[in-house]
């Protein structure tokens, strides 16, 4: 392995990391959606899985497309700041819409009273608040929900900026096989890097005072969303 294609490979690495790390869009969602729609953990990474893995072959395909076309990068990589304010507005569009239904859906789920007689005649007023915990089923049994496909979506158009100038194309210039292995080795760190950054978010959503908002929970989940595509699309990060 040439001294090149070591320093490639190690950039590709940090680079992966550091840049998923300092993206909000690459976990905040996920733990926000996972704790207001009551995903497990397992379902969590697997949606976070699947949208990093969307996310990073998109990147891929444009840069692999853009070397065999002999495209040059610039105009790849404008591209990708088309695509990249594409994901951030989507992102910004979901997170509004959720929002409102989630005020709607807490509006609707208001604390209310019920009143009953005990066996001594006794009357017995309780106040409660349908959560979902309190089961009441309205969905046709076995349909998928929709959530982590829009997800999906959005993270497919986003893309990964430093993947294509920074290490694509370096990497072609040495050889095939280090093309493949830059690449595989950002997308590894990538995903389990988001992999990681929201498992530890998702533990320490469970440490913060929530129960008084848990009827907003949906409500939080799509303003997070939101404030994550303002931060992408308004401030780079």
């Amino acid at each position: 392995m040439s001294r090149e294609l070591t320093i490639l490979l190690a950039t590709a690495a940090s680079i992966g990391f550091f840049h998923t790390l300092m993206g909000p869009d690459h976990y905040i969602p996920f733990v926000a959606m996972a704790h207001a729609r009551k995903w497990s953990s397992m379902k969590t990474l697997c949606v976070t899985a699947l949208c990093g893995l969307g996310h990073i072959a998109s990147s891929v395909l444009l840069g692999i497309m853009g070397i065999a076309l002999g495209i040059a990068v610039t105009k790849l990589e404008f591209i990708e700041s088309f695509r990249g304010n594409l994901a951030a507005w989507a992102l910004i569009a979901f997170g509004l819409m959720y929002f409102a239904w989630g005020m709607r859906k807490a509006s609707r789920n208001k604390p209310h009273r019920h009143a009953h007689f005990h066996g001594d005649q006794d009357l017995h007023v309780h106040e409660h608040v349908h959560t979902q915990e309190h089961v009441h089923v309205h969905q046709t049994e076995g349909k998928a929900a929709i959530t982590p496909w829009i997800l999906f979506t959005i993270f497919v158009f986003g893309p990964c900026e430093p993947l294509i100038p920074i290490l694509m194309y370096p990497a072609a210039k040495n050889s095939m096989l280090g093309l493949v292995l830059v690449t595989s080795v950002f997308g590894g760190v990538t995903i389990m890097t988001m992999i990681g950054a929201v498992f530890v978010s998702r533990l320490g959503v469970h440490f913060l005072p929530m129960a008084r908002l848990e009827r907003y929970s949906h409500a939080l989940a799509g303003a997070t969303i939101f404030l994550c595509g303002i931060a992408i699309q308004f401030l780079g990060l």
